[in-house]
């Protein structure tokens, strides 16, 4: 495996080695101080800071909880005394897109996953594709039946290999509006318990029984090519920010970025897609060392130079205005990422957040580095 993959996850220990290097703020066992307190945060593949009131916080999410608490009572007795519940409350608006929040979540949370599950056990990591058939509507009429399907695949999985799946997953439409999945993990090696079959069978076969095409046709047709697994494009995530950057690189590229809008038929409020991406039996690696605003400060402002140093652009579109005809046009611009922006406040994404911090405490003089 070695001369194929070569993964560079930052393990636990490293990142809890890199916390131990920042000069935390000590404070006594279960107190909670008032006011902002400045905090930076080490994972794998992310290094945050962030000046947060947790006290203030806490106190708004009791607000919240009596706030629910009277409406559950008022509920209860208009019920006791109309016999009829009210009226449930509107419906969401219309997901149409892939939000820049959602993608800058998912960023984080990737880089923030412990993979050494995905590693262990000695296996090739690969991407799995899994799409519908060309009447797709009949089976995926909304983005709930997405993933009730998916939730029913794991369970088959879990049956037949005698483990959990542990991947990172990615929801996408194609140019016919038909949605797909893409699926990093490490498929097993042998055979399958339940049916005796290798893995790129067994996938076949078990996604097309659990999309379940009524018609015949479509469904021969869809368990011959309703999934892929390509070994080449997972040997490429070998660290955190690589794994995040692959899931994202779509939204970088115009010529692919319909894949991250909605199609009609999953345009109307309750039947749109849900979450975009979500992490199957992987853990968050952070650890948070709450410390001094000087030290915060300082060390938001090196990782907000490094950052700029990067050099790292995005792709926008400038809106032109013909003042002849009113007419509004797009043309493609590039712009750089600002990043680390809001009063040295914010995250960035690195390939080896350890390493990143060992070099940050080469910059803060009051840390006490440990060899």
């Amino acid at each position: 495996m070695a001369g194929l993959w070569a993964p560079a996850f930052p393990s636990p220990e490293l990142v809890d080695a890199a916390a131990m290097m920042l000069p935390a703020v000590h404070e006594e066992p279960g107190t909670l101080a008032e006011g902002p307190r400045w905090e930076l945060t080490v994972g794998p593949g992310v290094f945050a800071v962030a000046c947060r009131d947790w006290a203030r916080r806490d106190r708004t999410e009791e607000r919240a909880r009596a706030a629910h608490v009277k409406d559950i009572d008022a509920a209860v007795a208009a019920h006791i005394a109309t016999g009829e519940w009210p009226e449930p409350p509107t419906p969401r608006t219309a997901i149409t897109s892939w939000s820049r929040k959602s993608r800058a979540n998912m960023v984080r949370r990737l880089c923030e996953l412990d993979y050494t599950p995905l590693y262990a056990s000695g296996r090739l990591p690969a991407m799995v594709t899994l799409t519908y058939p060309g009447d797709w509507l009949t089976v995926v009429p909304t983005g709930a039946d997405l993933k009730r399907h998916l939730k029913a695949l794991r369970k088959r999985y879990a049956r037949a290999w005698g483990e959990e799946w542990a991947c990172v997953w990615k929801l996408e439409f194609q140019r016919r509006g038909a949605p797909h999945v893409h699926m990093l993990c490490t498929p097993p090696h042998g055979r399958s318990r339940t049916t005796g079959e290798t893995f790129a069978v067994w996938l076949s076969a078990a996604w097309a029984d659990v999309v379940d095409h009524p018609d015949p046709e479509q469904r021969r047709r869809h368990e011959r090519a309703g999934t892929a697994l390509d070994y080449a494009e997972g040997l490429r995530a070998t660290d955190p920010r690589r794994v995040a950057a692959y899931f994202t690189k779509h939204g970088l590229m115009a010529s692919k970025e319909y894949q991250h809008h909605v199609p009609p038929a999953w345009s109307k409020p309750g039947t749109g897609p849900g979450r975009f991406w979500g992490v199957w039996c992987l853990q968050r690696t952070v650890r948070t060392v709450h410390v001094s605003p000087q030290d915060g400060i300082r060390a938001g402002r090196i990782a907000r130079r490094w950052a700029k140093a990067q050099r790292r652009t995005q792709q926008t579109w400038k809106p032109r205005v013909n003042q002849a005809t009113g007419r509004v046009s797009y043309r493609r611009s590039r712009s750089q990422v600002q990043l680390m922006s809001n009063g040295n406040r914010g995250w960035v994404a690195v390939n080896d957040a350890p390493s990143f911090v060992r070099s940050l405490a080469s910059g803060m003089p009051t840390v006490s580095r440990v060899e």
